[in-house]
């Protein structure tokens, strides 16, 4: 039996052998002879087919896979992204010295033979047994352009890869068939350029067009012959002859693929020895992939299309047939995102929160009306490095957010909504004391009612014991009253209240039911900004929810055609009447002009509205506000929900306490401020709101020590550990109900989702 050489190839009488059986095939199959099935000529291979008739008699060719182009509203680039980076280019726009280099190093006679060129394999076999190695291939251009095929279809998975590339008869005589047909159909200036554009060049580079920017940062059309040279002599062995770690290696098969061209004519021998002479002259660009490499801060809003591509139905029925057009590529996908809104909130951003500071901000703005997010930025950029993440910290767990963050009071105005949407009357008066005990029962959905525990209520308080009411809804709004908002939560139920939340598109971040408890009125369920965003955009819209959208087209390039792909679209729903909208626009046109909210009014004739928050702990604080034509959330705080920001520096400036009226308010103002800048000026339909109670009372409104600046938006409880829970309507003396979480107590999983490490946000939490 031969012996292998001491390299452990095959010696020259097995590689004789083996290119004779080739030539055997290859000879049966131009004659048109049917093969015998496979196993007769004890070529058996695991992959191997029974017969070449028994092969399906069309090559199915996948798409090549292409870059995708992420532009913003008016059609700027926000970022590029691919599985392959690949530009498919037309034969006409790749130089001819590239075409005539790759033709005279992988298939000289490729104008003159058919699929299988009979005289190459002889001319190789003779030359691999006299050097004793397998110094020159067999395979023609149209064999290795449907060996990619078969590459390209398995995609980036490990095994079907393995299975189109293993070397067996079977996948030999795949490839001569669909190889005759390729040659029948295409012809082969086709064939050419379908080749120049499957074929991998290294260093991420699919096709010559990405291979010539990546190497030389040109276009394939304007290619020298040098550099032509270079690209052909690379494709046989991408890693070996990599040029950028390689670069003698890489010369020395550039050099070889202009010794060649010169043997077949292509050049003069002068030409390839002063080609020989010239540097490699490379001139290489860094792969730009992915979210990453977005422009004006929009990693995250990137990221963000990419996982509505992916979970969006309309894109395709699951998400593997999804992922599969996403990872396809040659798509065109031109987003909502307005490049002004995008640069002023990551301006407002950089100039108020550090991406070094112990906390971080989400910012989001959304169009009233028509659900399109205009921007989506935060204060720790896209990436891996130090003080960077790939948490989206503006969108929901599901699409690539946290768990969300306690909105504190800014969910107020969802209960007033709720209450306006009840009937109840915008002057509506409550006792509001400075402290209180949970109202007992408080009727829930489905018949249940929420009850407190009379043996060790829970009670709440407000931000400053000066908080004493009584109070109307305008007054309780403006100064973020806690126990104004329990009280009317307790009169109208808990039901009402999610229900609107739901018509306002407002969810836990994490995908968890809303719980049937008082509580909610505080803002202790998490949300994330763009939630808490869009929501408001509904009372900026008089009532009208818009789900959230982000992509305003897409197309694909497939072949030399393009198509228009569906895009999801948004649906508009009727949340709450005008007048309800307009009310909570007057209320909360209060809160920045003269309550908690001062600090992000915009002034200048320009109509603005929003809410303070402030939670439990001060482990988050918020400002959501908007004008007729935007609607902006931010959120400051520990994504960790460890950093209580109590003496604390944020972006240079030293902070005794946060509030949302001083952190996130300026935040949205100066991104608001950015954001409109040239729009027009609209105002809100006004509604007036009657007094419900004689203003002019000496109640001593105050700061935290009794004086009076007004700027504390939440309020301090939480102290009083009690059990509460929901029970039945029927049922006599309750039981069954859920133990109520208080930070006294431990919280059973589940039912109440607070903060850690101290900052569990009960009935009694600080919440402004």
């Amino acid at each position: 039996m031969p012996k292998k050489r001491s390299g452990g190839g095959l010696s020259p009488t097995q590689q004789a052998a083996k290119f004779l059986g080739v030539s055997v095939l290859a000879g049966a199959v131009l004659a048109g002879i049917a093969l015998p099935a496979v196993g007769a000529l004890g070529l058996a291979a695991k992959g191997s087919v029974e017969s070449f008739d028994e092969l399906p008699a069309n090559l199915k060719t996948p798409p090549l896979s292409q870059r995708t182009t992420i532009l913003d509203a008016d059609g700027g680039q926000i970022a590029t992204v691919y599985s392959r980076d690949r530009t498919v280019v037309p034969l006409k726009d790749i130089a001819p010295t590239m075409q005539k280099a790759i033709v005279a190093i992988e298939d000289s006679r490729f104008y003159q033979h058919g699929a299988v060129d009979l005289k190459g394999v002889l001319r190789a076999l003779n030359k691999n047994a006299r050097s004793g190695e397998v110094a020159q291939g067999a395979s023609t251009l149209t064999q290795q352009y449907v060996k990619n095929v078969f590459v390209e279809e398995a995609g980036d998975d490990p095994t079907k890869v393995a299975q189109a590339t293993q070397q067996t008869i079977g996948r030999k005589i795949r490839e001569l068939k669909y190889a005759i047909q390729v040659e029948e159909e295409l012809g082969k200036k086709k064939i050419l350029e379908n080749y120049l554009n499957i074929t991998f060049f290294g260093q991420q580079a699919y096709g010559v067009e990405a291979a010539a920017r990546r190497y030389f940062s040109k276009s394939a059309k304007d290619l020298n012959l040098q550099e032509s040279a270079l690209l052909a002599g690379i494709v046989q062995s991408p890693s070996r002859y990599d040029p950028v770690n390689d670069e003698a290696e890489a010369t020395k098969r550039r050099n070889t693929v202009l010794r060649r061209m010169a043997e077949v004519g292509d050049i003069s021998r002068a030409q390839a020895a002063e080609a020989m002479k010239a540097p490699l002259g490379l001139k290489v660009s860094k792969p730009r992939n992915g979210c990453i490499t977005a422009v004006k801060g929009a990693g995250f809003f990137c990221d963000y299309v990419r996982e509505v591509f992916l979970t969006d139905p309309v894109f395709g029925k699951t998400r593997e047939a999804r992922a599969k057009v996403w990872n396809q590529g040659g798509l065109t996908v031109r987003t909502t995102m307005d490049p002004q809104a995008q640069d002023a909130a990551q301006r407002s951003i950089k100039d108020h929160v550090y991406k070094s500071d112990p906390v971080a901000t989400a910012a989001t703005l959304v169009e009233p009306g028509t659900g399109k997010i205009l921007a989506m930025g935060q204060s720790r950029p896209y990436g891996f490095k130090k003080n960077e993440t790939q948490i989206n910290l503006s969108v929901d767990q599901a699409m690539g957010g946290g768990m969300g963050y306690q909105p504190g009071s800014t969910f107020k105005p969802i209960v007033a909504a709720a209450a306006l949407e009840d009937g109840m009357p915008a002057n509506k008066v409550y006792s509001s004391p400075y402290r209180m005990a949970y109202p007992s029962p408080v009727a829930a959905c489905d018949g249940k009612k929420w009850l407190n525990d009379p043996a060790n209520p829970a009670k709440l308080e407000n931000e400053n014991s000066s908080e004493v009411g009584p109070y109307d809804m305008k007054e309780a709004t403006a100064k973020s009253v806690n126990t104004y908002y329990v009280q009317m939560i307790s009169d109208i139920g808990i039901c009402p209240v999610t229900t609107m939340a739901k018509k306002m598109g407002v969810e836990r971040a994490d995908g968890d039911k809303m719980p049937q408890v008082p509580s909610i009125a505080l803002g202790t369920q998490e949300m994330s900004p763009l939630t808490m965003a869009n929501a408001y955009a509904t009372f900026a819209s008089r009532g009208m929810y818009c789900t959230p959208v982000a992509i305003e087209s897409v197309s694909q390039r497939v072949g030399d055609e393009t198509r228009k792909l569906e895009v999801p679209k948004s649906t508009c729903s009727r949340a709450m009447s005008e007048n309800t909208a307009d009310t909570i626009n007057a209320l909360l046109k209060g809160v920045v002009e003269d309550g908690t909210g001062r600090k992000a009014g915009l002034g200048n004739g320009r109509d603005s509205a929003g809410k303070t928050g402030t939670t439990d702990e001060r482990y988050a604080a918020w400002f959501v506000g908007y004008t007729p034509n935007m609607a902006g959330a931010v959120w400051v705080g520990d994504p960790a929900h460890k950093r209580k920001m109590v003496n604390i520096t944020i972006g240079g400036q030293p902070h005794d306490k946060v509030f949302g009226g001083e952190v996130p308010g300026p935040i949205w103002k100066d991104m608001m401020y950015g954001a409109l800048e040239g729009k027009p000026v609209e105002s809100f339909n006004t509604v007036h709101i009657p007094d419900g109670i004689d203003r002019d009372r000496d109640r001593g409104d105050g700061d935290g020590n009794g004086g009076g600046d007004g700027r504390g938006d939440g309020d301090n409880g939480g102290n009083d550990g009690f059990i509460g829970g929901l029970v039945g309507g029927n049922n006599n003396g309750g039981g069954g109900g859920e133990p109520f979480p208080t930070p006294s107590f431990s919280i059973p999983e589940g039912f109440f989702r607070g903060q850690d490490n101290g900052g569990g946000n009960g009935n009694g939490g600080r919440f402004g």
